[in-house]
């Protein structure tokens, strides 16, 4: 009985002081302080503030646009709000992938945020007011000023004002900073101008060139031939 009842006492014992052992420290993974080593949470977390952006962390805008960030917000652990230093890398004058980034400090440290805004060349690109300068000649009599304005769809442009004295209207589609035009016709009346073409905008997004091809059936000042056409934005 004796030694039972010692064997008890020594078990109650050891078990009191493998408790007591028991390394004590900030168990939290992000915190700043985390003790991996730690089995006890003592309260001693320290944290570095919660940095959260507004909107998406991705976004795209047209060349020549104005940016306007959106920003981010920081507080403390308790709620308390903590000042973002926003630092805007963002040219939307030229195409590019850009960076905005964000930081937030405190005692305990820093906390930091990126958002990436793509200048990319849109449809409100193509659809502004033209000059056009080219080496066509009276074969492909492009207008100076034609019209430009959008399709059925997205990627669907209509070039009205086509050729000089004649109007006419060209269906175009556009990927990004790329133009086509398919193959088509302008009746001018005594005669049929067959053409097709294709170019690119800069990055810039204020000049296209479009490199042409045609057939013009028009006696006398008709022919055929290639001939690249500069459209300059006014």
């Amino acid at each position: 009985m004796k030694n039972t009842l010692l064997i008890t006492l020594i078990a109650l014992f050891s078990l009191t002081q493998l408790s007591s052992c028991k390394k004590k420290g900030c168990t939290d993974p992000t915190a700043t302080n985390y003790n991996s080593k730690a089995k006890k949470d003592d309260g001693s977390c320290l944290y570095t503030p919660i940095l959260t952006l507004i909107g998406s962390a991705d976004t795209s805008i047209s060349v020549g646009s104005t940016y306007n960030d959106p920003g981010a917000t920081a507080v403390n652990k308790d709620g308390s709000s903590v000042d973002v230093v926003t630092e805007n890398n963002v040219n939307s004058s030229t195409t590019g992938s850009y960076e905005v980034n964000y930081s937030a400090t405190n005692a305990n440290g820093t906390a930091t945020a990126q958002r990436v805004v793509d200048v990319v060349i849109g449809q409100d690109n193509w659809t502004v007011t033209w000059d056009v300068s080219s080496d066509c000649g009276t074969g492909f009599p492009l207008a100076g000023t034609p019209e430009v304005s959008i399709g059925t769809s997205a990627n669907q442009l209509v070039i009205d004002n086509m050729f000089m004295l004649v109007g006419g209207s060209a269906n175009a589609t556009i990927n990004g900073a790329t133009i086509t035009i398919p193959q088509q016709s302008v009746n001018i009346t005594i005669g049929n101008i067959d053409f097709s073409g294709s170019g690119t905008m800069n990055s810039q997004g204020n000049q296209i060139t479009i490199n042409y091809t045609y057939v013009n059936s028009t006696p006398l000042i008709g022919g055929e031939g290639q001939c690249v056409a500069t459209y300059t934005k006014q």
